[in-house]
């Protein structure tokens, strides 16, 4: 047998109290005299065995109770098989919770601070030669190793909050490195965490006959939290002095109505809109920020909510180009193409170049997000050979076959890039009856469908081989299924492919109003654009593509007077950079090479911290192994005690209070009855 509370023990010389009073009889007589007494010696002869007996039955019981009462407190538990080497365990893993969750507030302080000190007490009960491990969500390199309990309480004083969130198999594989190659027998883990729901993967963790898992669970009061979910433009294009539709979605994360929440805009550092919604409990709402973006470049913004006493989703950040022009090269006989070229120049927005198919400048294709092909009957291998390069490393090229002539060149092309090849021209009538709403390209171009649209018809087309199915997206198709116009996805970049001349003579499409919508909406998907923000812990790739990247050397990333140099690699699109959360925190960063900017990134926390939904034990179980873990709740102000009685054996301590009770009240029976006569 062995005790939680050893200390408890000194107070066995309590026993010394009832053998004192059985040893010395401190009731005091009162004489009573009689004229004879002959009669009062016969009774006492009678009666002095029974009141010895009475005696020592009360002392047997009094001591009894003390001893009991002082096992109780001392703890008592008999150690189960292998207790042993458990008490004595060589390794430990601690995972304390350091996301953002645990800055709600416990009646300890914050979760974070509570962890800390339990922590401290679970290494506490462990001998002078434990080894531990600490694990954070920073993953940081100097915890994957093993500490003396020393080492491990100064460890643990330099947690800090975090923006990193892990899930239960990220952190059961941090701990499992350390120990594959230890001993089965050594094996023991421990959570400290308020066990958000976030932490479940949706896998369960398989079952390891040498590890038993202990869970404290750490409980937050007054919970309520308003987050900041996401946010997006109703329009990827953004010209300097054009409104701005900005749609921000916002969740009430507490079981409260949460009235005139204040939504603020700012960009480039001036409030460019302020708004006020009401959300009920556990609901999300979509708020719509209306705004002018003034100047070209990049722009930094964030979206800005008052919310306590969690403030780290109270601020999304978020960057976006102002483009004064976008470059556009169109590619023709020695005359420009009169329709193509109509549609351009009607919106100074579109910068656009013609060039001679006979003297076009490889080198500075990548300047332009889209080229258009119009109608060209002689192209080059060397041209075929550069139009691939440019569309698989991320451009937009739009194709329209010649209105006559030969289409082996077109078919070479089509070759190099990987759709399909035209067959041969088709001279009848035939119409359009079918078209693709939902392809991006028809995006916002119709308030309403009407039931029987007028699309576009043919006089002469292009039919091609359909054996391109899995990057094709038909967006126009004829009545005799040949398509009439067609979207591939190659490499990094997209090809439009159209089946009719961008002539009168070929089709009426040059002059039916899907022509401007079609022309137009290609030439904005061209813009490629990074996304407005990444996210930390689940997006680590930014890419660059190739007309921005130049050289892949001196690329890092700057926030003030802090740095971050990523790690790069070469792709066929351009280059890729891989960014390492734990050198990461929420903000704007400039994406330099050199001096010259070429981007500005945002980084936000993972919006999974805000929901602040618990796992229950329920939850739990199905998580973890049947009987291979032990819950404990911090309401318990003795948790290592509890921990150390619950691991490593039988508790005794109800047992010996029960057992004390018992001796007082055998007293209390023996004082009120034995020797009394009926």
């Amino acid at each position: 047998m062995r005790f939680i509370v050893p200390e408890f023990l000194f107070a066995l010389g309590l026993i010394a109290v009832p053998v004192i009073v059985h040893l010395f009889n401190f009731r005091r007589f009162k004489k009573v005299y009689f004229s004879n007494i002959s009669l009062l010696k016969k009774v006492e002869l009678q009666t002095t065995g029974s009141r010895q007996v009475k005696r020592y039955a009360l002392l047997v019981c009094r001591s009894l109770a003390v001893i009991f009462l002082v096992l109780a407190f001392a703890r008592p538990y008999i150690a189960d098989n292998g207790s042993d080497s458990d008490i004595n365990a060589e390794y430990v893993s601690v995972y304390v919770d350091n996301s953002y969750s645990m800055e709600a507030i416990s009646r300890e302080g914050s979760l974070l601070e509570e962890a800390k000190s339990k922590a401290k007490d679970i290494v506490s009960m462990y001998g002078p030669n434990i080894r531990i491990q600490l694990v954070t969500n920073d993953f940081e390199g100097i915890h994957q190793r093993l500490m003396t309990k020393e080492e491990f309480q100064d460890a643990v004083d330099t947690i800090r909050i975090s923006p990193r969130s892990r899930n239960f198999r990220q952190v059961l594989d941090r701990q499992n490195m350390l120990f594959s190659g230890k001993a089965a027998q050594s094996k023991v883990t421990y959570f400290l965490s308020d066990f958000q729901r976030n932490l479940r993967d949706g896998q369960r963790i398989s079952a390891d006959t040498s590890n038993r898992y202990s869970l404290v669970k750490l409980r937050a009061e007054g919970l309520t939290n308003i987050s900041i979910d996401s946010l997006w433009f109703l329009s990827p294009l953004h010209k300097p002095g054009e409104s701005e539709q900005l749609v921000v979605s916002l969740s009430n994360n507490s079981d409260n109505m949460a009235e005139q929440v204040s939504v603020r805009l700012q960009v480039a550092g001036q409030q460019k809109a302020l708004s006020t919604v009401d959300i009920e409990g556990r609901r999300q709402v979509m708020d719509t920020l209306t705004f002018n973006s003034q100047e070209s470049g990049w722009q930094e913004a964030s979206v800005e909510i008052v919310d306590n006493p969690f403030n780290f989703d109270d601020k999304y950040f978020f960057t976006y180009p102002v483009r004064e022009s976008l470059p556009l090269l169109i590619l023709d006989k020695k005359e420009a193409n009169l329709y193509i070229n109509a549609v351009y120049q009607s919106e100074p927005f579109f910068e656009v170049e013609h060039a001679d198919v006979g003297s076009v400048n490889y080198s500075g294709l990548d300047a332009y997000p889209m080229i258009v092909l119009a109608g060209l009957s002689s192209i080059s291998e060397g041209l075929s050979q550069q139009l691939s390069e440019y569309v698989r490393k991320g451009g937009t090229l739009f194709l329209f076959p010649p209105q006559e002539g030969d289409l082996s060149d077109l078919t070479s092309l089509n070759s190099r890039l990987g759709i399909d090849q035209p067959l041969g021209r088709i001279n009848e009538a035939v119409r359009a009856d079918y078209m693709d709403t939902r392809h991006p390209i028809f995006g916002d171009v119709f308030q309403s469908l009407p039931r029987n649209m007028n699309l576009p018809s043919a006089k002469s087309y292009v039919r091609y081989s359909n054996l391109i199915r899995s990057s094709r997206r038909v967006l126009l198709k004829f009545e005799n299924e040949d398509f009439f116009l067609a979207h591939y996805t190659v490499g990094a970049g997209q090809v439009f492919l159209s089946a009719v001349a961008a002539e009168e003579g070929s089709s009426n499409l040059v002059r039916h109003p899907l022509f401007v919508p079609i022309m137009y909406q290609s030439a904005f998907s061209s813009l490629r654009d990074q996304p407005l923000y990444y996210t930390l812990g689940r997006e680590e790739l930014i890419n660059i593509q190739n007309s921005d990247s130049g050289t892949r050397e001196g690329l890092r990333l700057r926030a003030g007077d802090r740095e971050i140099i990523p790690d790069i690699r070469q792709t066929e699109s351009g280059i890729r950079l891989f960014i390492s959360d734990e050198a990461m925190k929420p903000g704007i960063y400039d994406l330099i090479r050199g001096s010259h900017l070429i981007s500005k990134v945002a980084f936000n926390t993972n919006p999974s911290e805000s929901d602040l939904s618990y796992l229950d034990d329920d939850m739990l179980e199905e998580v973890f192994p049947k009987g291979a873990f032990n819950l404990y709740d911090t309401g318990d102000n003795t948790l290592a005690s509890e921990i150390k009685a619950a691991n490593y054996g039988v508790q005794l301590w109800k047992l010996c209070l029960i057992l004390s009770l018992i001796c007082l009240a055998a007293e209390i029976l023996l004082l009120r009855y034995y020797g009394q006569k009926t």
